[in-house]
């Protein structure tokens, strides 16, 4: 059956180097913490929690409007989490395909890949939803035309703000883990910046190469 929704992704920055450093242990609390609170965002929402596939979630809504507040409510839960990656999301609204509970389809692909784009902390949309955020008196900022991976023409992109930023956290720059000043067990400074960590693991691995960690974040 085809139908129209509105597909997001979301997950979570940074997730394979914290995997790397904190052991699959973590990494499963993780993706544990980041469904339960995507069945809460999609109730509260009234939009459907498709799959998880890794540290990503899937959520498809009837509505931009719907979609935008499950990804709202889920980046909500994520930010005060200290301990949790930042999380980042991609959106898009088109026909899907409906078949037992999954979508398939053009729409499906797409979004998925503008999630793939999203910088850590970033919410992109594109542009048939558009309206949609200007009607939720949503902050927009274009980001234009991207080629993204195997979608054959341009797509213009847009990061919204859906939560507002908390300026008293920081990010382990090598797990990606966020930190509140409570949570931060060192601090370090390199280049005349500091950095805040979680563990004195992360203080060595980062004391062995600051460079590695400062140049890039992991994925």
């Amino acid at each position: 059956m085809t139908t129209e929704r509105t597909v997001a992704f979301i997950d979570l920055a940074g997730f394979t180097a914290l995997t790397e450093v904190h052991g699959d242990g973590a990494a499963i609390d993780l993706i544990d913490a980041l469904t339960d609170a995507a069945v809460e965002a999609c109730r509260k929402a009234e939009a459907q929690l498709v799959k998880t596939i890794g540290d990503a979630v899937m959520i498809a809504a009837p509505t931009p409007a719907a979609g935008f507040e499950a990804v709202r409510l889920l980046f909500q839960v994520a930010y005060g989490l200290d301990g949790f990656p930042e999380p980042r999301a991609g959106l898009h609204h088109g026909p899907v395909i409906e078949r037992d509970g999954d979508y398939f389809g053009a729409t499906v692909n797409l979004a998925a890949r503008v999630a793939s784009r999203a910088a850590s902390g970033q919410a992109l949309i594109t542009e048939p939803i558009l309206g949609a955020a200007a009607e939720a008196d949503i902050d927009v900022v274009p980001l234009g035309s991207q080629q993204l991976r195997n979608i054959l023409d341009p797509v213009e992109l847009y990061a919204v703000e859906l939560c507002a930023t908390q300026v008293d956290v920081a990010v382990d720059p090598v797990c990606r883990m966020r930190l509140s000043c409570q949570a931060t067990i060192a601090r370090v400074k390199h280049a005349g910046i500091e950095h805040r960590f979680c563990s004195l693991g992360c203080v060595a691995a980062f004391a062995t190469d600051p460079d590695r960690y400062i140049t890039g974040a992991s994925t």
